[in-house]
């Protein structure tokens, strides 16, 4: 059932929803991701990457999306944005650089519409 507040929210092509449901289905793997903030688990992430997605309980299929650095997979996942984006941050890219990936294009190309206002014409 949807209101006049909910219609067509759940209905942008290519805008994947972040709701409860997803949160639930993502929660293992958001939860590694924040666990992050902590150099001492960056660094126990980096020596083996695999163990710690384990020890976080991922699915495997979370765990081969991390591994693989499938941006795309995890989201589908149920990961947060906001949550991907440290696991990126250690791999030393950007919000642009997903951005970009999310959207088919470069980096590069993607900062270029961000500055033209999101208008890939100019």
């Amino acid at each position: 059932m949807s209101t006049d507040a909910t219609a067509g929210r759940f209905d942008v092509p290519g805008t994947p929803v972040f709701d409860g449901q997803t949160s639930r289905r993502g929660l293992r793997m958001n939860r590694m991701f924040m666990s992050l903030r902590s150099a001492e688990n960056r660094e126990r992430f980096l020596a083996d990457e695999a163990a710690y997605c384990r020890d976080s309980e991922l699915t495997p299929e979370q765990q081969q999306a991390v591994l693989d650095r499938d941006w795309q997979a995890m989201i589908d996942l149920g990961g947060s944005i906001f949550y991907v984006y440290k696991l990126a941050m250690m791999d030393g890219r950007s919000m642009q650089y997903l951005g970009g990936v999310f959207t088919g294009t470069t980096e590069e190309e993607f900062q270029a519409a961000m500055r033209a206002r999101g208008r890939r014409d100019g």
